[in-house]
């Protein structure tokens, strides 16, 4: 038997070894510590890996993910989603339990058994499918959204069903105990929402004076478990208690640090609770029923992924988001996991029964990331499909859209999309917006706005909002796999139209000029400009030198730009005859087509050449020289006055 040190350093080691293998691979290294487990499990019975406080501490992995996803959501959110947990989350427990156990009688199981496997089978692995959508950004999207309401559902069934699996062996005290269990649960819920919701912020503002990094850890701690113990003495699972401490301190302004802190321990943790997953399962037991596990495990899949999408299409029209919610919710869960012990415990079901039952459980967690890519695919078949739908929501947009010219077709109507739109409409600048976020559409719609819901990714979308009659497009999300693709869309569709994007810092600031973006706004720089803006002036540097000083930083890095920020001392530009921008794309019939600037000679018409943009997003034209000749598909920047523009248009050969 090894020691606890020599436990370690395997445990350790077979970490690295499976977690990097499987990370090479692609797939989730959650799945490797399962590995782990299965692989040491001949080889640690009866060591300290499966002793009950090896298993205690691996529970808290599943604690601290729950206050991890807890951070993401807040209580306005949670009520939005209430007809999700309790209607759909509601549905799929209870419909799967009646299915379950009328399965189980006419396998000769008693009703009793039936009823206790439906509530282990009906659990979905919360750890497993949060950390995946996570990792995928797909929590706040049109199938995240059902399958972490279900997830919350089946997590607050779990405290009743843990007492109802005992009482089942018992046959006697049923409903007492689960009254007692729903009034102990509303107590504790009131308790945590109500009075934890007041108290929360003043107590973290209480902690953060002390500017003490290791007085806020403990505290993050403290709060963390603090209200899971809270949760598990009332009935309900450790992790709920978590995942609402995460509800609370998303409210407060500490949420990313908090985040940053927790993030060791959740890791960590999770990778010893699936451990002591691995180390459950008996391999002899495996090789003796694997005809009976298999034929288990694909009645499993098959059968959720039947029930979640056929309840799913009451509460999405979306026949796609319906294929994902029912892939990612048709494996078992961990909290399945310890029902299916009780159910043991209390032997409503015999040795050989637990498992089969268990190793079916695990290997459909263990297939759960596979299972969701086979949702994506056939998404993506059903979205080839639904032309009828696609069709109709792009004659909505070029419904708006009709009629309008010389237009700026906004790309996100978030916070920045917003603002711009209202600054473009305070100086009639005519706009329409698209949204995938229905909530928001249907919002703004209400309040006027031009906003539409449409994927601004599809060609076809942009083409129905009147690309090839907009006088630019701008991505105002900051999502540089997105905005690449509307990138390459303009550029297809109309090579002369400006893009500009937003992105938060310069990371992806050279993709997105090699995609063909005309202008990368990041957040950082200006938001740097503004703090250092302030901080001059608080250091008594005048403003007239402040604002040359951000003027010049912003002509350097913004070659479009470049004289068009004056001080408060210049007099107004004419609105009607002032500067302005113009692309204009190099045809092969053009007369500029190879020739040199210098031989162009477009200064004499009063113009300036700002920049050229290149095909293949060549660099080092934001100034260029005389001597660069132009190509066909170069697209020329010119600044000047109306009259100058269109002379340089017409010397070119466009007019």
């Amino acid at each position: 038997m090894p020691s606890a040190l020599e436990l370690t350093l395997i445990l350790l080691a077979s970490g690295v070894v499976a977690v990097a293998a499987l990370k090479a691979l692609g797939l989730p290294g959650l799945l490797g510590y399962v590995l782990i487990g299965i692989g040491l499990s001949p080889f640690l019975h009866g060591t300290d890996a499966e002793s009950p406080t090896a298993h205690h501490l691996a529970e808290f992995g599943v604690v601290f993910l729950m206050f991890s996803i807890g951070l993401e959501f807040s209580l306005a959110r949670l009520k939005t989603m209430r007809r999700l947990v309790f209607g759909l989350g509601g549905l799929q427990v209870g419909l799967t339990m009646l299915i379950v156990m009328v399965l189980a009688q006419a396998l000769g199981l008693s009703w009793e058994a039936g009823l206790a496997l439906g509530g282990v089978l009906a659990m979905s692995s919360t750890a497993i499918v949060s950390k995946l959508l996570s990792e995928r950004d797909e929590l706040d999207s049109e199938h995240g959204r059902p399958i972490l309401g279900v997830l919350l559902f089946q997590d607050l069934a779990v405290a009743p069903l843990i007492i109802f699996v005992p009482a089942l062996a018992k046959s006697a005290g049923l409903g007492e105990a689960l009254l007692l269990a729903s009034v102990k649960a509303v107590l504790a819920l009131a308790l945590i929402l109500v009075v934890g919701q007041k108290l929360i912020r003043p107590w973290f503002h209480l902690i953060a004076r002390a500017k003490s990094s290791e007085l806020f850890m403990l505290n993050v701690l403290l709060v963390t478990l603090g209200l899971a113990y809270v949760t598990d003495h009332a009935g309900l699972s450790l992790a709920l208690g978590a995942f609402l401490a995460g509800v609370l301190i998303a409210e407060t302004e500490y949420r990313y640090q908090v985040e940053a802190d927790i993030r060791p321990f959740r890791d960590v943790l999770m990778g010893l609770f699936f451990v002591t997953v691995g180390l459950m399962l008996d391999l002899g037991a495996v090789a003796r029923h694997w005809d009976k596990i298999l034929a288990l495990l694909a009645a499993l899949i098959a059968g959720k992924f039947l029930v979640v999408a056929l309840l799913a299409r009451l509460f999405t029209g979306h026949p796609p988001s319906v294929a994902r919610v029912g892939f990612g919710l048709a494996q078992a869960g961990e909290f399945g996991l310890v029902l299916l012990a009780l159910a043991l415990g209390n032997r409503l079901i015999d040795g050989d029964q637990h498992q089969i039952v268990l190793a079916a459980m695990i290997l459909s967690m263990l297939v759960a990331p596979l299972l969701i890519l086979a949702g994506d695919r056939l998404a993506h078949a059903l979205e080839g499909g639904a032309w009828v739908e696609q069709a109709r929501g792009v004659h909505e947009i070029a419904a708006r859209a009709f009629g309008i010219q010389k237009h700026v077709i906004l790309c996100g109507y978030g916070r920045s999309g917003q603002s711009l739109a209202r600054l473009l409409a305070s100086e009639q600048v005519p706009f329409i917006a698209l949204d995938h976020d229905p909530r928001r559409v249907r919002a703004a719609g209400q309040a006027g706005d031009a906003v539409v819901f449409g994927d601004s990714t599809r060609a076809e979308v942009l083409m129905a909002a009147g690309v090839h009659r907009a006088r630019a497009v701008v991505i105002s999300f900051a999502h540089t796999p997105s905005a690449l693709k509307i990138v390459a869309a303009v550029r297809q569709l109309r090579p002369d139209a400006p893009v500009i994007v937003r992105t938060v810092d310069d990371n992806d600031l050279d993709r997105l000029r090699e995609a063909g973006a005309s202008e990368v706004v990041p957040e950082v720089m200006e938001g740097a400009l503004m703090l250092a803006s302030q901080t001059m002036l608080m250091v008594g540097v005048p403003l007239t030198r402040v604002l040359k000083r951000i003027r010049q930083t912003r002509e350097a890095r913004y070659g479009a730009m470049r004289g068009y920020f004056r001080g408060l001392t210049d007099e107004t530009e004419d609105e009607t005859g002032g500067e302005r921008l113009n692309s204009l794309l190099i045809e092969p019939a053009l007369r500029g087509n190879g020739r040199t600037l210098g031989e162009l000679a477009l200064e004499r018409y009063g113009v300036t050449v700002v920049g050229v943009r290149r095909p293949g997003g060549q660099t080092g034209l934001d100034a260029p020289g005389a001597d660069l000749c132009l190509k066909s598909g170069d697209i020329l920047l010119l600044r000047g006055v109306p009259d100058a523009l269109a002379a340089a248009e017409i010397a070119l050969g466009k007019g």
